[in-house]
């Protein structure tokens, strides 16, 4: 099992950091499977396309032959991972926990192959650690140097509360690339401290230091904060063919290419760099790549039969939409970071108020290139052209550009 270096590429692709890459390669180089751990806490039932950009990678080592580690961490999940918190967050419940477990184990087998996937849980040698065993752990580190992770020291500088057991958490997470012999972890950029916590414990107990390799937190549907549930920028995976194809096709033309780096399993990057410079020469219409985009994704978490099914309908609701002959064109100038959506159509004048737009977006009655939109609070960037419906009348064709 020699590297070669279309292995490297392929490890590297999408990737923002490998701690460190000289020793990746002598490791790869020992010509047998290595252990690839990536862990999860199950705090919410649903994994959404953010959580499978390290999915993705986890797939890109389990097809070059290496043995995947999914830990769920249901023991440290009853503690709260503190990471980019300005507040102490509550724990879950066992039961709470339990249930979400489920869900999960479900979910990641749609990209995952399960019979080459190993799912373990750190409760199986938490609970195990006596007393002695907790307080030998924490004398591992300083708190000084707990105090070197942003967000802890965002809170203690801002004089908010830091629990001892909020401490204990990046602990725990080295700890279990101790039990688990880790030889590379995954996590997005904002675990870095306790990526790097694993390395150092490791050091500890006389074990070989895993590599850390961290990805990028993959940008919700406004292209400007990370996919997240809570913010409404999300597509799930579970969410049907349908509404997952139109979410996709709702994305910028920019964001277009970074979903594509992270998420296509089907394009190279050579690939995606030609498509790019076709859609920049005119080449190649950006719907189209984006078409192309949300069939695949669409077909891996439903069926070939259920994206093709969700194209025709997508195509179909955009034809239903019977536009006017002569659209109404309009440019807007808006901040780099964007702008509401009920802004840009008061702007525009397709409505007076943007109490009106939150009221007709209840009702389902404002379109964005033939969908419905839920969510009144997405900002939409500058570079980006869409068609706007008001009701069943009122048609604009915005392009929006920067200040």
């Amino acid at each position: 099992m020699i590297a070669e270096k279309h292995d490297l590429d392929l490890i590297r692709r999408g990737t923002v950091e490998i701690l460190l890459e000289t020793e990746l390669q002598m490791r790869l180089k020992e010509n047998r499977p290595l252990r690839i751990k990536a862990g999860f806490d199950p705090t919410a039932p649903d994994l959404h396309l953010g959580h499978t950009v390290l999915l993705n990678k986890l797939k890109h080592f389990q097809d070059l032959g290496h043995i995947i580690l999914f830990l769920i961490g249901d023991f440290t999940a009853m503690i709260g991972d503190p990471t980019e918190r300005n507040v102490t967050r509550p724990p879950l419940s066992e039961e709470e926990i339990k249930e979400n477990t489920k869900t999960y184990q479900k979910q990641v087998f749609k990209i995952l192959d399960p019979d080459k996937t190993q799912v373990v849980f750190n409760s199986s040698w938490m609970k195990k650690m006596e007393v002695k065993d907790f307080i030998k752990l924490t004398s591992t580190y300083t708190v000084a140097r707990m105090l070197e992770r942003d967000d802890f020291s965002k809170r203690y500088t801002e004089h908010n509360p830091i629990t001892i057991q909020e401490f204990l958490y990046p602990l725990l997470q080295g700890y279990d690339s101790v039990a688990m012999q880790a030889d590379v972890e995954l996590g997005g950029t904002d675990q870095k401290f306790n990526l790097l916590m694993g390395r150092e414990l490791q050091k500890h107990f006389g074990k070989k230091p895993q590599i850390v390799l961290t990805l990028p937190l993959l940008e919700g549907l406004d292209g400007i904060k990370k996919m997240s549930k809570s913010l409404g920028n999300y597509i799930a995976i579970e969410e049907n063919p349908i509404s997952m194809f139109g979410k996709i096709m709702s994305i910028s033309d920019k964001l277009m290419w970074r979903y594509f780096e992270l998420l296509s399993f089907s394009k190279s990057l050579g690939d995606i760099e030609k498509m790019k410079k076709l859609a920049e020469n005119n080449q190649l219409n950006p719907r189209d790549a984006k078409i192309e985009l949300a069939l695949e994704i669409v077909e891996r978490f439903h069926s070939k039969k259920e994206a093709e099914k969700a194209n025709e309908d997508f195509e179909l609701r955009f034809k239903k939409n019977e536009l006017p002959e002569n659209i109404q064109e309009i440019t807007l100038k808006v901040p780099s970071s964007g702008l509401l959506v009920s802004n840009i159509l008061k702007e525009a004048g397709l409505l007076s108020s943007t109490s009106e737009a939150h009221r007709l977006v209840a009702q389902g009655g404002i379109k964005i290139d033939g969908i419905k939109i839920e969510d009144i609070k997405n900002l939409i960037k500058p570079g980006t052209q869409h068609i706007y419906q008001v009701g069943k009348r009122k048609f604009a064709k915005i392009k929006l550009i920067a200040q």
